[in-house]
């Protein structure tokens, strides 16, 4: 089993850098979705990430070279690959169909499989402390989406599918951020993470509409663009922060994304106000917000 390196605080600084990613990439998303289709975003965000890696690990001399996989490197990278590409797609649909705050509240349930993940396989332990972080947290969430979980129970049709392939999604990255610590033990993040965007762009290549993207708006492009570059910079600071920490406590600082989601829409919406919808904070919201935080700290800070 992979083992950490101990060096929390660059740990926490990384996953700090993909919690801010993570939580605003979903309005950009919603944005370009307004334009391009689904499989294409997924494609060009895989593609790009791909190409500027490489380019970058070329330009050190540091390209992978396939005699460091072994046998069970190799099934554990396909996995990862298709668990990655598969997480894509079901988040962007799920986004297609329902909203960002909903897609953050039903996607923060991967790394809470992620946590459980850690602590099963990795034998990682939480203390008193942390448990209570924990709850904490959990009420947290409770009171901050009590509009959402109302929404997610009363909704029908298209609104409620697009909930359930977010579900999914988070239970197929669950198992590609298992699987992508496991490769820590014999691969450096920057090439498991090469490899797993190069194959993740070859399988998505037949379903993309490539003479699409040309005809884009400036806005759209620049959208899309940005898109590219946060896959490549959040996923690549997620990859490190696991080489570093625990899989348990990257995964509890996670947990802050939805409220980046939050408060991206809500400056969004007052600059913007045609590209997304302002979400409605309660008392119980604000609230709620406080409680998360307070647990993901708790969780990620508190040593054995």
């Amino acid at each position: 089993m992979h083992h950490s390196s101990g060096r929390w605080r660059l740990g926490l600084a990384l996953s700090l850098l993909t919690v801010f990613l993570w939580g605003i990439l979903p309005i950009a998303l919603k944005v370009v979705l307004q334009s391009l289709d689904v499989y294409t975003i997924i494609w060009f965000r895989f593609l790009v990430s791909f190409v500027m890696l490489a380019m970058y690990l070329g330009w050190r001399g540091n390209l992978p070279k396939l005699r460091q996989l072994s046998a069970n490197s190799g099934k554990l990278l396909a996995i990862a690959t298709l668990m990655l590409a598969a997480n894509y797609f079901l988040f962007m649909q799920g986004l297609a169909l329902t909203s960002p705050a909903n897609a953050e509240v039903i996607i923060q349930l991967a790394p809470l499989l992620l946590g459980l993940g850690g602590l099963v396989i990795f034998q990682e332990r939480y203390n008193l402390q942390q448990w209570l972080g924990v709850g904490v947290l959990t009420c947290g969430y409770i009171l901050f989406f009590q509009a959402q979980f109302t929404n997610l129970i009363t909704s029908q049709g298209i609104y409620l599918f697009g909930s359930a392939l977010l579900v999914l999604g988070a239970a197929v990255w669950a198992i590609y951020a298992l699987a992508q610590k496991q490769l820590l033990q014999s691969l450096p993040s920057a090439h498991i993470m090469l490899m797993i965007y190069g194959g993740s762009a070859i399988l998505l290549t037949p379903l993309a509409n490539v003479s699409k993207i040309f005809t884009l708006s400036s806005f759209h492009l620049f959208t899309l663009l940005f898109c590219g570059l946060n896959t490549l910079i959040a996923y690549g600071a997620f990859a490190e922060s696991l080489e570093h920490w625990e899989a348990s406590r990257v995964s509890a600082v996670l947990a802050i994304a939805p409220i980046i989601t939050l408060i991206s829409v809500e400056l969004t919406s007052i600059i913007a106000p045609s590209l997304i919808p302002p979400e409605r904070l309660t008392v119980l919201g604000v609230l709620g917000a406080c409680l998360v935080v307070g647990g993901s700290i708790a969780i990620a800070l508190k040593k054995r």
